[in-house]
């Protein structure tokens, strides 16, 4: 599944809920001593016993050991499509400003690892700034993270595939598939001279 692929590089440390253990996964939601971070993992991941090395590794994106102002941003989920017009630009920058103030020990505009592990263990968190669990995966990901673990499994047949979220999923892909289609037919089409404005024309 697509979770794997997110997971693999921190599989050491952390502890994924198997199909059926989501229940657990609602109640550290619903529970109002879960800090930010914890709801997170929960629900974006669906994991459970991380510490804080995993959760930087995991959200260090391009694996350079330091945290950007991107980074912060895009596991807030300020860069989902759904959340474009729904965020402030004063928000976002609300979001990268805070977070950088608590954990951002050299002010050089990056999170180093060692500076979220110093701040970790000095009780730092991230914050909740309203905006929701941070979706950050791209539509396959939040769709086998958020629809199909929950209620499908390995043995889901195609014909199975009926609820609103699976029919909107792969309706999607069939536009994509028709539109990439449609863009190869007019590859191959040849060039109307009558289409091509007259300054263009070779006289």
């Amino acid at each position: 599944m697509l979770v794997s692929a997110y997971l693999a590089v921190t599989a050491f440390s952390l502890t994924v809920l198997a199909h059926g253990e989501h229940g657990h996964v609602q109640e550290v939601l619903n529970s109002e001593e879960t800090d930010w971070a914890t709801r997170h993992m929960a629900d974006e991941h669906h994991v459970m016993n991380f510490d804080p090395g995993a959760f930087f590794t995991l959200h260090d994106y391009d694996s350079t050991g330091a945290w950007t102002p991107e980074d912060v941003r895009r596991t807030y989920g300020l860069n989902d499509e759904n959340m474009k017009d729904k965020v402030s630009a004063e928000k976002k920058e609300e979001v990268t400003r805070e977070v950088f103030r608590l954990f951002d020990g050299d002010r050089n505009g990056i999170i180093e690892r060692e500076e979220w592990m110093k701040g970790c263990a000095a009780g730092a968190r991230l914050p909740d700034f309203g905006l929701g669990p941070g979706h950050h995966g791209d539509d396959e990901y939040e769709y086998e993270i958020h629809h199909f673990e929950l209620f499908h499994d390995e043995n889901t047949r195609e014909e199975d595939l009926t609820h609103p979220e699976d029919i909107a999923h792969f309706a999607k892909h069939d536009r994509e598939a028709d539109e990439a289609d449609r863009q190869e037919e007019l590859q191959k089409q040849p060039i109307n001279d009558a289409n091509i404005p007259q300054k263009f024309r070779r006289s």
